[in-house]
């Protein structure tokens, strides 16, 4: 069973080129601009994992990432918070119950073991 993947990210060149790897790499995709989408599309297409940005239009990736991980239907899917900043990244993700996060810029193999990981749920 092909596994979903939603990107959420406000950069448009970053989120394309995620989408066309993660695709490329046999994922079904879905990307989103802002917090709101990642409810919305969350919601709407029941993904096996999350990529949020921390910094996002009308919500912030890890407020969109707490109000997920409080909704006992959505709470299992894993959450992996994105940034340029590592400032009390390890804080946002504790704070918001994220799964884990990456600092931009990162490697696509860094990308891909933590995407394997938190989707066979380690």
């Amino acid at each position: 069973m092909v596994k979903k993947i939603l990107v959420v990210d406000d950069e448009p060149d970053l989120l394309k080129v995620l989408l066309i790897r993660l695709k490329k790499a046999g994922y079904e995709v879905f990307g989103g601009t802002n917090g709101q989408e990642a409810l919305d599309l969350t919601r709407q297409i029941s993904p096996d994992l999350v990529i949020l940005d921390v910094y996002l239009p009308i919500m912030n990736g890890d407020d969109a990432a707490k109000i997920l991980k409080k909704d006992d239907q959505l709470k299992h899917i894993p959450i992996l918070l994105i940034s340029a900043t590592t400032k009390q990244m390890a804080e946002k993700v504790q704070e918001s119950q994220a799964n884990d996060y990456l600092t931009k810029p990162f490697e696509p193999e860094e990308l891909f073991k933590k995407i394997e990981g938190l989707i066979a749920g380690e």
